[in-house]
């Protein structure tokens, strides 16, 4: 299932949806005609297109919703898992495939749900896929080369072509309606008569408009997590948010305290976080943000958020990003982690004291300056707490 950042689908429910989904998904495709290799090979010879118009409208349909899903912050975008790229295999695999396609009528998918109906091809189809996947795994060593060859990792189309995931989806829902148009003249000529099934002509030339409309309106949610990092550069812009300030004397007593309402979010480098973290502190990068795990971090009551990161300018940039991701309740420590070094680790009593109040203030960090490092290393000793990672969602055909 798909990673919601509310946790509206748990571990357990997401294999009984799953069933549902499943079910669904085998009806869809037995009514649109998917259990009939007649239907399907039609795309090869020109006389039947309709496996092209499903699942492209399936891909459309997926994008856009995957695009505001984002955008709004309701899907968590890194724990999608995206297949490796083998460039070889998957043009052999392809290759292969289309060849079995053409030959036999079905893909993989489509044979499981004809067979499921009772077709004897399909059941036959399907054995023939376990033959192959048995041959497969018994000659891996052999085409292991082929399998592993040409990786490309996990690339993203739109940045592989250089432009944005705005435009990159514009541009597919175009290339969509488009070809549903070409294909539907092909469909006619090779038929010698249009395609009943498409009829009356203005009906669906209106839906390929609004088709186009929704393409365009995926410019209105450009993707979340870059426009609000671009936008937490602008100095301007992160002024206008004034987070609450907790002083290094407030932290130092509250970590001396062992509050247990008390939570650090450190976003410093890991390197600086693994030679020194106060305790009970998590090191989180800034796209851990708009991540569903911090979410459920940030999201619990009656806890006292600090963000520490090198310095207070960076802390401001994260309070900003925070602040656009939805969450409210964060405080940032005043002069940052190197102030705080400054002023209780590294403490030196200066020679003068002005005030009575500055008096117990030195006196407290005097204090300080010796316990905040023990506790430092003991809990380095028992080992820093680790923030709990939600796998990414395995997937997909």
């Amino acid at each position: 299932m798909a990673p919601l950042v509310p946790d509206i689908i748990g571990n357990e429910l997401n294999f009984v949806v799953a069933i549902f989904i499943g079910i669904a998904f085998g009806y869809i495709l037995e009514q649109a005609g998917f259990t009939t290799s007649k239907k399907l090979v039609g795309l090869f010879y020109g006389y039947d297109f309709t496996v092209l118009r499903v699942f492209f409208t399936a891909g459309i349909t997926a994008m856009l919703g995957v695009v505001a899903f984002g955008y709004f912050g309701i899907l968590d975008l890194n724990l999608i898992y995206i297949n490796p790229t083998f460039i070889y295999s998957a043009l052999v695999g392809g290759f292969i495939m289309g060849l079995g396609f053409i030959i036999g009528g079905f893909c993989p998918g489509t044979s499981v749900c004809a067979a499921a109906i009772g077709k004897i091809d399909a059941m036959i189809f399907v054995a023939g896929s376990f033959l192959g996947v048995f041959i497969f795994a018994e000659g891996y060593p052999i085409f292991e080369g082929l399998y592993k060859g040409g990786n490309w990792g996990s690339p993203r189309m739109f940045e592989m072509l250089g432009m944005s995931q705005s435009m990159f989806a514009f541009l597919l829902t175009f290339v969509a309606v488009f070809a549903f148009v070409v294909v539907t003249k092909i469909e006619a000529k090779v038929n010698g008569k249009p395609n009943p099934d498409l009829q009356p002509g203005k009906l669906y030339a209106g839906l390929a408009l609004i088709a186009v409309i929704i393409g365009i309106s995926a410019f209105a949610m450009p993707e979340r997590q870059t426009a609000i990092m671009k936008n937490a550069e602008n100095k301007e812009k992160v002024e206008k948010i004034n987070p609450p300030v907790m002083t290094s004397d407030e932290l130092a007593y509250r970590i001396i305290d062992k509050e247990k309402n008390l939570q650090i979010f450190d976003f410093r480098s890991p390197e600086a976080f693994n030679e020194m973290s106060l305790p009970g502190s998590i090191n989180y990068k800034p796209e851990d943000i708009f991540g569903k795990d911090i979410s459920r971090v940030l999201l619990q009551k009656h806890k006292i958020n600090v963000i520490i990161a090198d310095d207070e300018d960076t802390e401001r940039k994260i309070a900003y990003i925070m602040d656009e991701a939805g969450y409210s309740n964060i405080r940032i420590l005043k002069g940052g982690m190197r102030n705080f070094i400054e002023e209780i680790i590294n403490f030196k009593k200066p020679s003068v004291i002005n005030s009575r109040q500055e008096e117990d203030t030195f006196r407290f960090r005097e204090k300080a300056a010796v316990k905040i490092p023990e506790l430092i290393k003991e809990n380095k000793n028992k080992g820093s707490q680790e923030k709990k990672q939600t796998k990414r969602v395995l997937g997909g055909c």
